[in-house]
C-alpha cells in the first residue's frame, strides 16, 4: 500500500520550512542585503561576460557595436538593461559593507571578515 500525500500535509511542510522557521530574534530585514549585494554582483559578472562577447572597444566601432548588441544578439536588449540597472544596484552593495564595518567596529570581533570587507570595498 503506497502512501499518499495529503494537500494539508503538504502545506505543514511548506509552512514548517518557509514560514515556522527558527531564527534569531534580532535577524531584522537589513541582514539580507548581503545576499541582495551577493546577486547583485553576481548578475553583473554574468551579463558583463556575455556583453564583451559582442563589444568592439574601438572609438569608431563602439557605438555600432552596442547597437548590434541591442538589436542583432537574441535577448541582447534584455542583457543590455539587466547589466544597466545591476549597476545601479550597487548600491546595496555599498550598503551592505557600510553595515558590516559599522558593526565591526563596535564588536570588534572576526577581524579577518573586517580586512576582507575594507579589501573589496577598496576594489569595488
Amino acid at each position: 500500500m503506497r502512501a499518499r500525500w495529503t494537500k494539508a500535509q503538504g502545506l505543514d511542510i511548506l509552512g514548517a520550512h518557509l514560514i515556522d522557521y527558527p531564527s534569531p530574534t534580532n535577524l531584522g530585514y537589513l541582514w539580507g542585503i548581503g545576499s541582495t549585494a551577493g546577486l547583485c554582483l553576481g548578475i553583473q559578472i554574468v551579463t558583463g561576460i556575455f556583453l564583451a562577447m559582442h563589444y568592439t572597444p574601438h572609438v569608431d566601432l563602439a557605438f555600432a557595436s552596442v547597437e548590434h548588441i541591442m538589436r542583432d544578439v537574441n535577448n541582447g536588449w534584455l542583457l543590455r538593461y539587466l547589466h544597466a540597472n545591476g549597476a545601479s544596484m550597487f548600491l546595496s552593495l555599498y550598503m551592505y559593507i557600510w553595515q558590516r564595518i559599522f558593526i565591526m567596529v563596535l564588536i570588534l570581533t572576526q577581524e579577518s571578515t573586517y580586512g576582507v570587507q575594507v579589501l573589496l570595498y577598496i576594489f569595488l
